[in-house]
């Protein structure tokens, strides 16, 4: 493992260090793509306990698929969804789940053991320990509430709840955007008080972006409220809602019913939300290009969540219009967590006063 120079410690910058958080933002990315595989595929009850350790085991022999199957047998999912399944369909919806568990196993590994060795070598800077511990502390709560999540649907429903979905989803995503910053101020240095001549117009870039950053995070919210009450399968039409402005059953009896449980509430306040989104981006963009004072690499950030956005706007009808097929929805949900990640690192580059790219003597 290559120490940092003397340039990079005097600094504050650890590029190893910064590497490493990419590569497991990276693992947190591909592990919300699984995730959300194993919603599609009807997969997550398939495994009925929690088991962090013995759990990252598969079954070894025809005693132990008879008990694992006997088990989800037992569950409301199998007796008004999947009743009459064979064992070889049983394992199919077992693979998912257990792939998905495995990758957020990795993830703690893969983070763990470099933090560990990166301390013991004292190669992450002071500002940055307390954080790594953090990050720990959040993978952990994630894993919590995975299992928070699968019990909802172990006690008498066929599904998880949709509330807890959001929370598991939202709880990986603030993974990701919480890694992506670190890796960056890891990357960049440490980071310095602009001047006065730019401190109004950085003070704006940085509130900008960072409520865009905050949308987005919103919307995959929303998005996991769809997916959890099977939204993507209501009103196939668009732009229109079966042939309406508003749904005509919008409105579920109550503001916490329609809100988090109702299928044609969730998709209505999921486009709605994507509209103003969407302009948002393309007003930020807009405005940026016709500045004198934005950085090109800020300018260029902002034209990358534009693209990624309309990329999504797309996914999403395509989506919904085709039925909610497994390629175009994984399709969807992989991009939403990627446009996270650049809206982050264009919250991250607005708050900043000079870029990430930097000769080693000089810090950001």
């Amino acid at each position: 493992m290559a120490a940092p120079s003397r340039a990079d410690r005097r600094v504050g910058r650890a590029r190893a260090v910064a590497m490493w958080l990419f590569v497991v933002a990276a693992f947190v990315w591909a592990m919300v793509v699984v995730g959300g595989a194993t919603r599609l595929t009807g997969s997550g009850l398939s495994i009925t306990e929690w088991k962090p350790l013995s759990g990252a085991l598969p079954p070894l022999s025809n005693h132990a698929w008879a008990d694992l199957f006997a088990k989800y047998r037992a569950t409301s999912q199998y007796r008004l969804i999947n009743q009459g399944i064979s064992l070889a369909e049983f394992q199919r919806l077992f693979w998912w789940e257990w792939a998905h568990r495995l990758l957020g196993r990795l993830v703690g590994i893969v983070f763990a053991v470099p933090l560990v060795t990166f301390l013991a070598f004292r190669q992450i800077p002071r500002r940055l320990v307390g954080r790594g511990f953090l990050l720990l502390a959040l993978g952990g709560l994630q894993g919590l509430a995975g299992w928070w999540m699968v019990k909802s649907g172990l006690e008498g429903r066929a599904s998880v709840a949709p509330e807890r979905l959001a929370v598991h989803l939202g709880l990986a995503l603030i993974l990701l955007a919480a890694l992506v910053w670190t890796a960056l101020d890891a990357w960049a240095g440490d980071p310095v008080t602009p001047g006065p001549t730019t401190a109004s117009g950085a003070g704006w870039r940085r509130a900008a972006s960072a409520a865009f950053a905050a949308g987005v995070f919103v919307q995959c919210l929303l998005g996991a409220l769809v997916a959890g009450n099977g939204g993507g399968r209501v009103d196939t039409d668009w732009p229109l809602m079966a042939g309406r402005i508003v749904p005509d059953d919008y409105w579920q009896g109550g503001l916490w019913t329609t809100f988090a449980h109702g299928r044609s509430a969730g998709q209505f306040d999921h486009r709605l939300f994507a509209y103003a989104l969407l302009a948002a981006g393309i007003g930020l963009l807009i405005s940026r290009l016709r500045a004198r004072d934005v950085p090109r690499d800020v300018v260029s950030l902002t034209a990358a969540c534009v693209g990624l956005l309309l990329l999504q706007a797309v996914l999403g009808a395509a989506t919904l219009l085709a039925g909610d097929p497994l390629a175009l929805a994984l399709g969807h949900q992989a991009n939403a967590a990627l446009l996270l990640g650049v809206a982050v690192g264009l919250a991250w580059r607005s708050s900043r006063p000079c870029g990430i790219i930097l000769p080693r003597h000089q810090r950001c």
